[in-house]
């Protein structure tokens, strides 16, 4: 099915499939392609209404009978680490960080490999090849980066954050890590560092991707102070992440496509120039 705007992109909606994040439901999502010299704008213009990057396609969440999966951020100037994440900086500050364009290689994809083996052996990415995670790295139109995490006296590769650049903070668009150092919360201390990294850079906003109550595969960020989620079309601030828990999570409110497509704010492709 495609929907229209004049002179806008496209926009496309998924067919149903099970949702990974909670049983018993289905997901489906709106998506545009993210082409052509407007693709940096136009990244920009939506990642700040809830969409998220994959390659060269922007998505969110169109879920009949469900509103579970909530955009998050966190406000850099509103964020305070809790004592286990000092923890977690501590535990970790001897890696060495190195932020790097977007190519991928066989130390990343290796590490790739083990972390999905061990950590998420059944999920949708189980059986990407390493050309497919080359895509994944590789296919962007946008300033993206490759920020590795390496131990200094091995030279050894513990993590990686794929990580846009937008003109109001960094998106985290995927994160993997050495599965054997699991107890040393490196999918925490990434976070924490691209906070440290925003916060050098000036910009207000570390996007995280959905958030989803209920589910335990995304409730660490609800951890982290700060933390704002788009909800029917503004960003509210998360002072109770259990506010949304229970029945508050399932409105069944999802508005219908065509009114979410003209709900979009496009980004003006022929400003003014002063």
């Amino acid at each position: 099915m495609r929907h229209t705007l004049p002179i806008a992109p496209q926009f496309y909606v998924t067919a149903p499939q099970p949702c990974p994040y909670l049983d018993g439901r289905m997901e489906r999502k709106l998506f545009t392609a993210l082409q052509g010299d407007g693709a940096e704008q136009l990244n920009n213009s939506l990642s700040q209404q809830g969409f998220r990057r994959s390659q060269n396609v922007l998505y969110r969440p169109s879920c009949t009978d469900c509103a579970a999966c909530l955009s998050a951020r966190i406000d850099v100037s509103a964020f305070r680490p809790t004592k286990s994440q000092k923890r977690a900086q501590k535990r970790n500050g001897y890696l060495q960080r190195r932020a790097t364009s977007p190519w991928a290689t066989d130390e990343q994809y290796d590490l790739f490999r083990s972390y999905l083996d061990t950590r998420h052996a059944d999920g949708g990415m189980a059986d990407m090849d390493v050309f497919e995670f080359a895509a994944m790295i590789e296919e962007t139109p946008i300033r993206s980066r490759v920020v590795e995490y390496a131990d200094p006296e091995t030279g050894n590769l513990i993590a990686v954050s794929l990580t846009d650049v937008l003109d109001d903070g960094l998106s985290m668009v995927y994160s993997f890590y050495d599965p054997d150092q699991r107890q040393n919360s490196l999918g925490t201390y990434m976070i924490l560092d691209h906070i440290d990294i925003a916060r050098e850079a000036g910009l207000p906003y570390i996007y995280l991707g959905y958030w989803v109550p209920g589910s335990p595969k995304m409730g660490y960020k609800a951890k982290f102070s700060g933390l704002e989620a788009y909800v029917q079309g503004d960003w509210q601030k998360i002072s109770d992440p259990k506010a949304f828990s229970g029945s508050s999570q399932h409105p069944l409110s999802a508005a219908p496509i065509a009114e979410q497509v003209a709900n979009i704010q496009l980004p003006d492709r022929h400003p003014t120039k002063g």
